[in-house]
């Protein structure tokens, strides 16, 4: 499911886009300050960020500016009562994918959600490079200083996963999900066992990892 979490101060205005989102199938989480919202998004994996620009203690553009600082590549739909230009331009050269200005039309707003998403789906170049590994999604092979290295089908679409996200906590449940398929019955164990098949063939030293991190008691992340 495609996880939306919406950082908005007015209880109001929350609610009805919590609504409105899970009519659309969405799940949703709500942060109402800055300080929240820049943590949330880092500590969680995240599909979508719809983010106001006026909120306490810190505010839209500053927890725009630390996540993409910090590497986070989710997509952010800023939302504001604003309608300078500069203000919009502002937004948009801190790392914001789009922008929409309160009062906005809630079919708009959907709109311009699924736009973001399918373009982000649509990242995957053909070839993926980290270090000396190359992930060519066009043949679906993988190699490393140039030859191919074997791969299972399972390896692949795990390491899919984690090149569609980099830089983001991914809990065994999203990558059960995501490579399994949901409701598929696999135990965190067997995650945990891919995880460690793929870096023997990925890692220069499997056991000290500079690209696939265990973030203990959350998940995984991808630093590549």
């Amino acid at each position: 499911m495609t996880r939306v979490l919406v950082v908005e101060d007015e209880a109001s205005i929350a609610l009805a886009l919590e609504d409105d989102l899970k009519m659309e199938g969405y799940e949703v989480e709500i942060v109402r300050d800055g300080d929240a919202a820049s943590r949330r998004a880092r500590e969680q994996a995240f599909d979508l960020i719809l983010l106001d620009v006026m909120l306490p203690r810190k505010d839209g553009f500053e927890v725009c500016r630390e996540l993409r600082r910090a590497g986070l590549r989710t997509p952010i739909l800023m939302l504001t009562a604003k309608t300078q230009e500069a203000e919009k331009v502002l937004g948009l050269e801190l790392g914001a994918d789009d922008y929409v200005t309160k009062p906005y039309s809630p079919r708009e707003l959907r709109a311009r959600i699924k736009a973001l998403l399918r373009r982000a789906a649509g990242e995957l170049p053909e070839v993926y490079r980290f270090g000396d590994v190359e992930v060519d999604f066009a043949r679906y092979e993988v190699r490393r200083a140039g030859r191919r290295i074997e791969v299972t089908p399972t390896e692949f679409k795990l390491l899919a996963v984690f090149v569609r996200r980099p830089g983001r906590v991914l809990t065994r449940d999203q990558l059960l999900d995501e490579v399994w398929g949901h409701g598929t019955f696999v135990t965190d164990r067997v995650v945990d066992n891919q995880i460690t098949n793929l870096r023997k063939k990925i890692e220069p030293v499997p056991s000290r990892p500079r690209y696939l991190f265990n973030v203990r008691g959350v998940g995984y992340r991808f630093d590549g």
